[in-house]
């Protein structure tokens, strides 16, 4: 069963009458009252990471992934809580040492505080973490409007690219591969766009299921359609050496999740102030394509006009 099947299913009568659960059909709950908003991510090993080789790396990356959900609201996150289920080969002295000080670095680097959290006994090592942040205001998704301009920032690809070779379903040449396994464990969070995004953006969400999988989810609600323009899809120089000599295709490595990036419709207008933000902030932010009419499927389209039929929209959530 699908997760939104679930949710439809079993969970959205439950909050009714919580009009600060969004539905649930948002990755945060919104308080505008008092200006808060939490997001809750699971991580589960095998699924979401596939080993525990790099408990400082496993760690740096489902923390970010957590903080994400905030920042493509464009909500500074503050606060951080941290649930971990393992037994003693996985949450070892050393390992918990390694955890201890991956996070007092992320901590650093994103401004955040760790504030609780709990720890039980599973042969399945699992981590949840429940990040907070306060804002009068957030950017939700489902607020597209016909004709809006399609931006993403970063680039796309890297992060799978990385999976595959620790997969060993894929060799390159050391250099290259340790840059998309970085790429993999730590992901680009642009918390400097954060005070800019409410500003800018009509509907945000952040890249984590692949590129179309999110465009379908930031519209599932609304009676429009996107059109995509492949060569305006970002990618990086290593991603596009490794495209070329293992005659890969651009189309077949965007959409596969883990990228982290935001992907936010902004009106024609504001084209001109985001190229600026952009280069002020140093951050990529790509025009990619449009918000068209539901009238029209949603399409991919080659840099010869053709649409591509994508076979893979990216990571679904199947119970």
């Amino acid at each position: 069963m699908h997760e939104f099947e679930i949710i439809k299913n079993y969970f959205s009568k439950l909050s009714k009458n919580n009009k600060f659960a969004l539905n649930l059909n948002d990755d945060v709950f919104f308080d505008y009252k008092k200006g808060i908003i939490i997001s809750v991510d699971t991580c589960n090993i095998g699924n979401h990471f596939i080993n525990f080789k790099n408990p400082e790396l496993v760690l740096k990356k489902i923390l970010r992934s957590s903080i994400s959900d905030l920042i493509c609201k464009g909500v500074q996150p503050k606060f951080y809580f941290i649930s971990g289920s393992g037994n003693k080969k996985t949450l070892t002295k050393k390992n918990l040492y390694k955890i201890s000080k991956s996070l007092q670095e992320e901590q650093k680097k994103f401004k955040i505080k760790l504030s609780g959290g709990d720890t039980t006994f599973s042969n399945k090592l699992s981590f949840t973490i429940m990040s907070v942040g306060y804002s009068n205001k957030i950017i939700y998704r489902n607020k597209a409007k016909l004709n809006d301009d399609i931006y993403v920032t970063g680039n796309l690809g890297d992060s799978f690219l990385g999976l595959k070779i620790l997969k060993k379903k894929i060799k390159i040449r050391k250099k290259l591969a340790n840059y998309f396994i970085n790429k993999y464990y730590k992901p680009d969070i642009h918390l400097d766009l954060t005070k800019y995004l409410l500003k800018l953006a009509n509907t945000s969400i952040d890249i984590s299921d692949g590129m179309i999988s999110d465009l379908e989810k930031m519209l599932n609600k609304q009676n429009l359609s996107f059109q995509l323009n492949l060569d305006k899809i970002p990618i990086s120089k290593p991603l596009k050496e490794i495209i070329k000599i293992k005659r890969l295709k651009k189309i077949n490595l965007i959409s596969n999740g883990d990228d982290y990036q935001i992907i936010f419709t902004a009106t024609s207008k504001k084209a001109r102030i985001i190229r600026k933000i952009s280069k002020i902030l140093r951050i990529k932010i790509s025009k990619i394509g449009k918000i068209i009419s539901s009238k029209k499927r949603s399409s991919i389209i080659d840099e010869k006009g053709v649409q591509i039929v994508l076979k893979n929209k990216g990571y679904i959530h199947q119970f």
